[in-house]
């Protein structure tokens, strides 16, 4: 396990954590929070990254997951990992301000969507093939062509409303 790799490897694929705790967070100190809690994962479970898939693709599936469950948890627990473990050249970068005011209103409808249809629209525009969804979400393609046509419908009525 090379700790230079790895951090090379967020850092080229960044982008997918910044999507996933924009998806998810409204707050800048949560975003933060997930962004380093999603690294945590990624590095506790680099040891185990087969090379099967892409990175990009085992990265999105780590920080999906860590997202969901997160959301999920009832109560806040405090807890502590030991910064010896953890690549500490890994910085949270902050988006444009402007681009954010632009994502603002896809990411305001995007939120009114449950975990799974948030994620299935994040792979969506992130020009994800229904495979590489599929391997991600462990959800087969024909659900997922499904949910994607249910999900865009739900989105139009989001924006009509608005």
């Amino acid at each position: 396990m090379n700790q230079n790799d790895f951090i090379a490897l967020i850092q080229e694929n960044r982008g997918i954590i910044h999507k996933v705790t924009h998806l998810y967070c409204t707050q800048e100190e949560d975003k933060e929070d997930l962004f380093q809690e999603i690294v945590i994962q990624l590095w506790k479970s680099y040891g185990k990254f087969r090379g099967d898939a892409k990175f990009s693709t085992w990265m999105y599936r780590i920080a999906i997951n860590t997202a969901i469950t997160s959301i999920r948890k009832t109560s806040r627990t405090i807890r502590t990992v030991s910064t010896e473990v953890i690549p500490v050249e890994i910085q949270l970068e902050q988006y444009d301000k402007e681009k954010e005011a632009q994502l603002y209103q896809l990411y305001t409808a995007i939120k009114e969507l449950n975990e799974i249809e948030r994620s299935i629209v994040m792979l969506y525009l992130d020009d994800r093939s229904y495979d590489e969804m599929e391997e991600i979400l462990g959800i087969n393609q024909n659900n997922l062509r499904v949910k994607m046509n249910r999900i865009k419908d739900k989105l139009r009525k989001i924006t009509n409303n608005n």
